[in-house]
């Protein structure tokens, strides 16, 4: 894994596509098939791994962001994600596209839930991305009646439990590894009720398979494999062709290709999909 400040020549990287740079080495317009950007994840094997992700599949995750959550240039927006972390990506390209601002959380606050809320209110947010252990945290606390936020995002971990009161805004789930762009589902996580939240339904261009051993999709309520398909998934792993092709593997039920995520999951019978943890 390369370090911050080394040099990285572009011309001399193969895994660029051709045409990605011009003759004298600026690069061109941009194409859909360009890369966009390589973001490293480390998995559940511990070694570094670069996802590399196009153009055409970051605009999938903008577009139907700026859709969903009504996007525009009043739209104020926290941005709490460190750069290795891929929603760094999801906390800034939706709001720069459409002349939002970004709001970003100061250190001190990201382990005091209260200051925090009161942060939130302060600066008039109207949508923030926080990572699921400081999303629970902060929903427990007390919200000012004037807050102006309008949706919490959350996403990264297993969210545990349901709000247990009324809130003044939307809270919505979010699944999706680095090697999908980002985000795969979403659903709205309502207070009250029983059982932990499910991860939702497939964003826009994107579809799921749950699949068992032999890769044959399995009955609703049946624990498999989850599979991702279309729209956002990655170019494949940084001059790692190997694990390219056992992750990034032929789908069999439509063109394209299936992303193997090696999370289990199960439909449920709504439609929406319940996450079960690794495999």
């Amino acid at each position: 894994m390369p370090s911050f400040n080394e040099t990285i020549p572009l011309e001399e990287t193969s895994f660029l596509a051709a045409g990605e740079l011009g003759d004298e080495g600026r690069p061109r317009s941009a194409a859909p098939t360009n890369l966009a950007y390589v973001i490293y994840t480390s998995g559940s094997s511990g070694r570094p791994k670069g996802v590399a992700i196009e153009h055409r599949s970051l605009l999938n995750l903008v577009y139907w962001h700026q859709q969903t959550y009504s996007i525009g240039p009043t739209t104020r927006a926290s941005q709490i994600a460190g750069p290795g972390f891929d929603a760094a990506v999801w906390e800034l390209w939706p709001y720069l596209a459409t002349g939002g601002s970004i709001h970003i959380v100061p250190q001190q606050l990201r382990n005091s839930p209260a200051a925090l809320v009161q942060w939130l209110s302060d600066n008039s947010i109207t949508i923030s991305f926080l990572p699921t252990p400081l999303a629970e945290a902060v929903l427990a606390e007390l919200w000012p009646p004037d807050i102006k936020l309008q949706q919490m995002l959350t996403g990264g971990d297993k969210l545990q439990r349901r709000p247990g009161q009324e809130l003044p805004f939307q809270l919505i789930n979010h699944y999706g590894p680095t090697e999908t762009t980002v985000v795969a589902t979403a659903t709205v996580v309502e207070a009250g009720g029983d059982g932990t939240p499910s991860i939702g339904k497939p964003i826009a261009n994107t579809q799921l398979y749950i699949l068992d051993e032999q890769q044959q999709a399995v009955p609703v309520g049946v624990t498999g494999e989850l599979y991702i398909a279309r729209a956002g998934l990655a170019r494949g792993y940084y001059q790692r062709p190997e694990l390219t092709q056992e992750k990034f593997i032929k789908n069999p039920f439509a063109p394209g290709r299936l992303y193997r995520t090696g999370d289990l999951g199960r439909y449920l019978p709504n439609g929406e999909l319940e996450f079960l943890g690794r495999i």
